[in-house]
């Protein structure tokens, strides 16, 4: 193996002596199957590296994964913010807003309910903006319909509904939703009939785009100030991020 890495040595050295140009110094095949029995055997006997580079991975990832939500939060701002089709909680001109794409069967999403309804008792000047992305299939998307018509119909009646519909054990489906709408006094006909003159299909497919640039995979995602937050992260972590927007102008100082 001495041998192998005296002549690679050797060779870049004389490349870089004669010319920044001259070609790369190659190795011949008995070398490249030396180095290629040399590689194997280091990472066997030191299988840790191979953690370490799968470290790198990820954190590099997960780098380009936070300046490509950052962008497309800054480019989307109006969207994201100031989308007239979405449902407002808490206060309307609070200072932090919140925003929340979530699925009616997510399960995350529905153990995450408490979370909202944490932030929004404990901090009276935080606006919270629910974002309807149903992704679980066809009855999620069916219950969002519902939901849309309840805002459209009822709008007084929509918080109600949500935690009811979001909160219960059942899956959630056309049935299910409108039978939790007409529990809260929300007529079924009016529900019907706004799903078919008026159905979200353009509501959705703006917020699957939304998704598509911000980089969101599943729910509940959250958006805090410039950042997306991915997952279920508690209550803690979106009281830090608030707090944060309100120190320096970002969810991350």
């Amino acid at each position: 193996m001495t041998r192998l890495f005296k002549t690679i040595a050797a060779g870049t050295m004389l490349a870089l002596a004669t010319s920044a140009a001259a070609p790369a110094f190659a190795l011949d095949d008995q070398q490249k199957k030396e180095m290629g029995a040399f590689i194997r055997e280091y990472l066997l006997q030191n299988p840790e590296v191979l953690l370490e580079v799968q470290d790198a991975l990820q954190s590099k990832q997960q780098n380009q994964r936070v300046e490509q939500s950052t962008k497309a939060i800054a480019d989307n701002k109006s969207a994201i913010f100031s989308s007239p089709t979405d449902i407002t909680l808490g206060n309307p001109k609070g200072d932090v807003t919140v925003v929340e794409f979530f699925d009616y069967n997510c399960g995350y999403c529905k153990r995450a309910l408490s979370d909202m309804d944490d932030v929004l008792s404990k901090d009276k000047n935080v606006k919270f903006i629910l974002k309807e992305f149903p992704i679980l299939g066809p009855d999620s998307i069916a219950a969002h319909r519902v939901a849309n018509a309840v805002r459209l119909v009822a709008p007084q009646k929509y918080s109600e509904f949500h935690r009811k519909l979001l909160g219960g054990q059942a899956h959630a489906t056309e049935k299910t939703a409108i039978a939790v709408a007409a529990s809260l006094g929300v007529d079924e006909a009016q529900i019907r009939k706004s799903m078919t003159d008026k159905p979200n299909d353009d509501i959705v497919k703006e917020a699957y785009q939304l998704a598509n640039d911000i980089g969101i995979t599943g729910t509940p995602t959250y958006v805090v100030g410039d950042e997306a937050v991915f997952g279920a992260v508690g209550l803690e972590t979106i009281e830090q991020k608030v707090a944060n927007v309100r120190a320096c102008g970002k969810a991350t100082c």
